[in-house]
């Protein structure tokens, strides 16, 4: 990974700000709520091709798709990898690694030149225990993209089982 700056400077928290406020897991952080959040988090860049991570890799951390466009790849049952998603702009990737310590469920690959922030677990840990009111809402947010996310693959799921 090239991070691109470790310590933020004004005009990258703004932007990081700026970026969170499009996202609906941040929806009930205040102006300062956001700030005090955008402290733990990083700006990472991704050429293509370059690989996130892969499945299996264990996960530590949440990120979300700033600028480009990343593919999330699966393994089948006889070792190819499918394209199941491709994700861009203001996509989360990595939510359940916030939560569990359970390895991650597929392969992240940049499918073009990508720009990514991103939110470790001990950054995260570090918000639940100095800052909990926080913590609870980007919780409630995780909870929230966790559900419809399920309810996603769940109709997914419905449409294949049905036959035609």
């Amino acid at each position: 990974m090239t991070e691109i700056k470790k310590q933020q400077t004004g005009k990258m928290k703004q932007t990081i700000i700026d970026f969170l406020i499009t996202m609906s897991l941040f929806d009930e952080l205040s102006p300062i709520e956001l700030g005090i959040t955008s402290d733990y988090m990083n700006f990472f860049e991704f050429e293509q091709g370059k690989v996130l991570f892969k499945e299996g890799d264990p996960g530590d951390y949440i990120c979300f798709v700033v600028e480009g466009a990343v593919d999330i790849l699966k393994q089948s049952a006889t070792g190819q990898r499918a394209v199941i998603a491709t994700l861009t702009r203001g996509s989360t990737i990595g939510e359940m690694s916030i939560i569990d310590n359970i390895a991650r469920s597929a392969t992240v690959r940049a499918r073009k030149h990508s720009t990514l922030v991103l939110l470790s677990r001990k950054g995260f840990n570090t918000i639940l225990d100095q800052h909990p009111k926080i913590g609870i809402k980007i919780l409630k947010g995780i909870a929230r993209l966790l559900s419809l996310n399920m309810r996603r693959t769940s109709s997914h799921l419905a449409d294949h089982l049905i036959p035609g």
